[in-house]
């Protein structure tokens, strides 16, 4: 019985964490005196409440947690801290259901981006602050998931590049105790969080948008403040500021703690996966500037690498960020970078996908089996930056990649099932799963996912919440062998 309230113990105390971040808004709705003060303040005490009186209840119950307890952790942790989140929302926004609570707080901490609200420009300060905020602290979470956790259980992107890939991560700890690797990640993080706050506010933006847009752009998010998104502003320099943040964000969140510790960048440049993100982003940019201009879509080809530009860093980073209404460009621009936020990231990173690094060993093996093909008995590894990778790591990633396959058709399946057409149901899933955020259609740039079905939402909802934890972590609890002694 000690082995699900050791793992309660833990999550109360998670609730509780929480909860005092709730102030971040109660301070804003106190200060402003905006209509959400009320809400704050019964959804920071419910959620203190309820987090004391699980660490209560289960206090005699902890102990050291084995790797199996962090799977159990990982999935309640990520399904209960949306309850509280979206609990404020639901009670500041009228006629709000539970269910699009649920999805708008579930969209913040797995930083998807993908939102059932209109009329953002005339919410409470405080609501637009928290939907954001959510944001910054799921980034985070999401830092810390994937370079210290995942690692840990023995699943995520982050765990393939420090066994298997060249780099400082290879054969150690960033420091000696994972606590320390949390603090120095958060380090890092939050500097950024400050630089990128303050160049908000230089471009043009209140202090208040700067500092909403700056935990949507740590985090990768997508959430405004504004009904326009970006288009709000119409400034190419507030969006110079987003693409260099967003692509900073993109990148292993591990590398710029070593490389601080170096003293020296070129340990951001000898990273193959980063190199690959950089010039996927950068060639694809380019590539789509000159498509748009072909097709004149924009009166000049410096108009369309400005809209280009931002569009394709929005999305490739999985933030979901919006200038224009992109779904009235070509189909192949439009559905190309949403595809692109299907593996661009890095991992380590805040962004969505199967990351970047999976995306080279699946080329790398798929080169090795057409040399095989000529040459049947030729001993050819798969090797990234230098080093061989495992047959063990190549099988993980095949399978990985055959469940993230199936989730992507199984959901798309299923909100056919449901009633919605199909341009709109694909990239629903593709949007959700790889925590992109808008798609096309129905729930793209320009419209939201407040039309869908109450069912649809709550498909949409599982599918951020299994694409953030990697598939593998959450769907093994749905398997009989995890939960046999």
């Amino acid at each position: 019985m000690s082995y699900p309230l050791a793992v309660i113990a833990l999550v109360g105390r998670m609730v509780v964490l929480f909860a005092l971040l709730m102030l971040v808004p109660l301070g804003f709705a106190w200060f402003g005196q905006d209509a959400a003060q009320g809400a704050f303040a019964v959804g920071t005490a419910v959620t203190l409440l309820a987090g004391l009186l699980m660490s209560l209840a289960t206090w005699r119950f902890r102990r050291e947690l084995q790797p199996r307890d962090g799977f159990v952790l990982v999935g309640l942790t990520w399904l209960l801290l949306p309850v509280f989140g979206a609990l404020p929302l639901w009670l500041a926004i009228p006629d709000l259901s539970v269910t699009d609570a649920y999805f708008e707080a579930m969209s913040g901490f797995t930083a998807t981006g993908a939102t059932v609200l209109t009329g953002l420009d005339h919410l409470p300060l405080s609501v637009n602050v928290w939907r954001c905020f959510m944001m910054l602290v799921g980034g985070l979470g999401i830092i810390v998931l994937a370079v210290a956790i995942l690692p840990m259980l023995g699943v995520g992107g982050a765990q393939l590049f420090k066994a298997e890939s060249a780099g400082p991560l290879k054969d150690s700890k960033l420091t000696p105790r994972m606590a320390e690797t949390a603090r120095g990640l958060w380090t890092v993080y939050f500097t950024l969080a400050v630089l990128c706050f303050f160049a908000y506010a230089w471009a043009g933006m209140s202090w208040a948008d700067a500092f909403m847009h700056m935990c949507s752009t740590m985090g990768l998010g997508g959430f405004s403040s504004h009904d326009l998104s970006f288009g709000f502003w119409d400034s190419a320099r507030i969006e110079a500021v987003a693409i260099f943040f967003m692509m900073l964000s993109g990148v292993n969140f591990a590398l710029y703690f070593v490389a601080f510790r170096q003293r020296s960048l070129r340990v951001l440049w000898r990273d193959v996966e980063v190199r690959a993100f950089y010039a996927v982003v950068l060639g694809s940019i380019l590539f789509i500037s000159l498509y748009l201009s072909a097709h004149q879509v924009y009166p000049s080809f410096e108009e369309a690498l400005r809209h280009t530009a931002f569009h394709v860093v929005s999305l490739a980073t999985t933030t979901g960020y919006a200038s224009y209404d992109y779904a009235q460009w070509p189909a192949f621009a439009a559905l190309g970078m949403i595809l692109l936020g299907c593996f661009a990231t890095c991992a380590g990173s805040t962004g969505g996908g199967i990351k970047m690094i999976r995306m080279l060993l699946l080329a790398k093996q798929a080169q090795r089996e057409l040399v095989r093909i000529v040459h049947p008995n030729v001993v050819n590894p798969v090797v990234i930056g230098g080093n061989v990778v495992s047959n063990k790591v190549m099988q993980s990633v095949i399978a990985f990649m055959m469940i993230y396959g199936a989730t992507l058709v199984g959901l798309t399946l299923v909100l056919l099932f449901s009633g919605l057409d199909p341009v709109t149901a694909f990239t629903a899933v593709i949007a959700c799963v790889n925590n992109i955020g808008p798609g096309l259609g129905d729930v793209g740039p320009a419209v939201n996912y407040g039309g869908l079905t109450d069912f649809q939402t709550w498909v949409c909802t599982f599918g951020m919440l299994l694409g953030r934890l990697e598939l593998l972590s959450l769907l093994v609890l749905f398997t009989p062998q995890f939960w046999r002694r």
